[in-house]
């Protein structure tokens, strides 16, 4: 199947590994020229293939704005952004203070907000235009020990689905994509680098495993394909079941 991705300009933020950079690679694969930024200069734009690279650390008011428009200055345009960061840190309620709050306020959502105020004028002039948001299953369902996460990234599925029907009469598409059990870092870290505790992560799984990132990768990228012009306003779970599995 032609994904109609050939040629299509997308920024994918938070790109240096995990589910960013595996949306980035895909979409590379499909024949997108593609724009990453990542918080640590890497060599990891080049190793992929990307068009282009700017450090940037999207929490930090100015720095969505300013990856953008080095974007689009490089890619002469945009059709497509995946907006992803840096999950806030691992605590409960008790757990985290005041400031944890306002750093993932800032690092989950208005990162998002911001990234869409810059990139909307860009996006409606594409005949293709993709908004798609790295989320969490979290959305539906809370994690234990992730009490930031599960309080801003549902605020992130409620902005998702307002620029949908906002976006809609523009043609531009806004979808978030929710992932669960798959295997990156950040999962790694949840578990404290345990392999034992992976494994029984993954047995308790209903596919009885992780997924992987480029599983995820998949998913994200088909919302930014021709074929998904009329999905818009969805949350696509990518946990293998997982969430069915709960009840």
């Amino acid at each position: 199947m032609d994904l109609g991705l050939k040629g299509r300009r997308a920024l994918v933020t938070a790109a240096s590994k995990g589910l960013g950079r595996a949306c980035a690679e895909t979409l590379i694969a499909e024949g997108a020229k593609v724009f990453i930024t990542s918080r640590a200069p890497d060599a990891t734009a080049k190793k992929i293939g990307a068009a282009g690279w700017l450090a940037s650390d999207i929490s930090t008011a100015g720095e969505p704005e300013k990856s953008v428009e080095a974007a689009v200055e490089k890619l002469g345009g945009l059709d497509i952004l995946i907006v992803n960061a840096g999950g806030p840190r691992f605590g409960t309620f008790q757990d985290v203070a005041v400031e944890d709050w306002e750093k993932a306020f800032e690092l989950t959502l208005m990162s998002a907000v911001r990234l869409v105020r810059a990139a909307l004028h860009h996006l409606k002039q594409s005949d293709q235009a993709r908004i798609v948001f790295i989320g969490s299953i979290s959305v539906r369902q809370p994690i234990g020990n992730l009490a930031l996460s599960n309080s801003l990234r549902a605020g992130v599925s409620g902005l998702a689905k307002t620029l949908a029907l906002e976006f809609a009469a523009d043609r531009v598409t806004v979808n978030t994509v929710a992932p669960s059990s798959i295997l990156t870092d950040r999962i790694r870290d949840m578990t404290g680098g345990s392999e034992d505790a992976l494994n029984v992560m993954a047995e308790r799984q209903p596919m009885r495993r992780m997924g992987t990132p480029e599983e995820f990768a998949a998913a994200c990228v088909f919302l930014c394909s021709r074929q998904a012009a009329y999905i818009t306003g969805q949350t696509l779970g990518v946990d293998g079941g997982s969430l069915v599995g709960v009840h």
